[in-house]
């Protein structure tokens, strides 16, 4: 491809970012819905693609659409090139500029918040392989690598599931991304939406400790705008720009966060070959952006030791993170298959259907008795990260508790330094389909280890952190009737 092609497939994503943007802001559905402006352009140019405006042109008459829809084929193929390489600088911005907490605040903190989160990622790998086991494998044909989808583009999105392209290839399965990215999307939909109704019903029942039936989302909230006294800085200038730009300063960083990202995969790789690749092969099959993340939490280590000045600005990163996902999940949508999900289209709603009803039911059942307290707050952010990702949970968590006045948020926060790592797009979301399909692992062992996960989770978040909901709410009982 030419590099006029690459910018024009660059700047045609900005076109149809700010499109999707106005639709937003006329669209009354779209605001009820909370939809990110990136779904909607990926929505948009999934329209515009070669599965839907190249076939109706082909119906009336002009093949001149059928491979790359409106764009052309060259933009198709640099749009699908991208989420491969941003959920990169996602991942390894995840740690960037935010100091590492002490170990027991942050445990005492998360513990129940870990407890959950594990409960219904491990608890997503185990019904899923039950159903490719039992279901999809004997009845559809489908390979037991499809029981790590609902996990792959619930927990990790569209990045996880387009930055996982190539371990689909290499394990005979490119269809797999595809279903990944569609899975995602309806995680994210699910998420929002469902996660809305569920706020509600815990305003009318008052399962909410912050918010109440009065309170209302403002139409330039609902628009995604930020008026008056509500807009601030999207980030601080940390270095004269004189000397350097800030924003090149944070890229720059988060450069090197990936490059020893990539150094350590490539040392794993090293080892893999020289000690146990004709046994087993793992570190073959991950992608960069999970080491890129490990590369950033390291970088962090030396900012926190070495930075007097503090000119790292955790806003600032967030403003590439939120930049790159924005172009990574529209480019997403934009190439996603929709001839690979029709022909695939019974397997996939019931590992999606499966994976909602999971998680809405622990949702509802399980976190008000793992969380000490605050349970609503707290679960609605897991909730929708199991769903949507983990934007989806934030954006939830600030709707039910808009002033942060309970411990939501940095519960959330300190759960994410021993979740991310791991699951959502971390280390065992990228071996899990090396291990299922390893002749010396396989479906079924791997189905054990989650469901062994599954039931430690449960039980910390049960009859560990459980117990302290129930003397919490002993001692408050005690409180009253002393003043009583």
């Amino acid at each position: 491809m030419s590099p006029d092609t690459i910018g024009l497939a660059l700047l045609l994503l900005g076109v149809l970012l700010l499109v999707a943007k106005f639709v937003r802001v006329k669209s009354k559905l779209t605001q009820k819905l909370f939809l990110p402006s990136s779904i909607i352009g990926g929505g948009i140019a999934l329209i515009l693609g070669p599965d839907i405006f190249g076939r109706v042109m082909s119906l009336l008459g002009t093949d001149r659409f059928a491979e790359g829809g409106l764009f052309g084929p060259g933009v198709q193929e640099v749009w699908s090139a991208l989420p491969g390489l941003l959920i990169s600088v996602v991942f390894a911005g995840l740690f960037l500029g935010k100091p590492l907490p002490k170990f027991r605040d942050a445990a005492q903190l998360a513990g129940p918040q870990l407890a959950f989160g594990l409960t219904l990622s491990t608890g997503q790998y185990v019904i899923g392989l039950l159903l490719a086991i039992l279901v999809l494998a004997p009845v559809f044909g489908m390979p037991l690598l499809t029981g790590a989808l609902i996990e792959i583009g619930f927990v990790g999105g569209h990045g996880t599931a387009a930055g996982l392209g190539d371990t689909f290839d290499k394990a005979g399965f490119p269809e797999g991304q595809d279903l990944a990215v569609g899975m995602a999307t309806v995680g994210l939909l699910s998420g929002i939406i469902l996660g809305i109704i569920l706020i509600n019903w815990g305003v009318r029942r008052r399962k909410t400790a912050v918010l109440d039936s009065k309170a209302e989302i403002s139409d330039a909230e609902q628009a995604g705008l930020m008026v008056g006294e509500k807009r601030g800085p999207g980030a601080m200038l940390t270095v004269h720009p004189s000397s350097l730009d800030p924003l090149a300063l944070h890229f720059g960083l988060i450069a090197i966060a990936v490059l020893i990202g990539q150094v350590i995969l490539s040392a794993m790789q090293a080892v893999e070959q020289v000690l146990w690749a004709d046994t087993i092969e793992i570190f073959a099959y991950v992608p960069l952006f999970p080491l890129a993340m490990i590369g950033g939490i390291l970088l962090q280590i030396l900012i926190d030791r070495f930075d007097k000045n503090a000119i790292v600005d955790s806003m600032m990163i967030e403003r590439v993170q939120g930049f790159s996902l924005d172009m990574l999940i529209i480019s997403a949508m934009a190439t996603l298959s929709l001839q690979v999900l029709a022909e695939n289209l019974l397997p996939f709603l019931l590992l999606a259907v499966a994976g909602i009803v999971w998680v809405v039911c622990a949702f509802l059942f399980l976190a008000p008795r793992m969380m000490p307290s605050h349970w609503f707050e707290r679960g609605i952010g897991d909730f929708g990260q199991s769903l949507g990702v983990t934007a989806t949970g934030l954006v939830l968590m600030r709707i039910v508790d808009p002033e942060l006045k309970t411990p939501a948020y940095p519960a959330f926060g300190y759960k994410q330094l021993v979740f991310e790592p791991f699951f959502g797009g971390g280390l065992v979301t990228a071996a899990a389909i090396p291990l299922i399909i390893s002749p010396h692992v396989g479906a079924v062992p791997f189905l054990i280890i989650m469901a062994v996960g599954l039931a430690a989770s449960l039980y910390a978040g049960l009859f560990i952190f459980g117990r302290k909901r129930g003397k919490a709410a002993r001692q408050a009982e005690e409180s009253a009737s002393a003043s009583a």
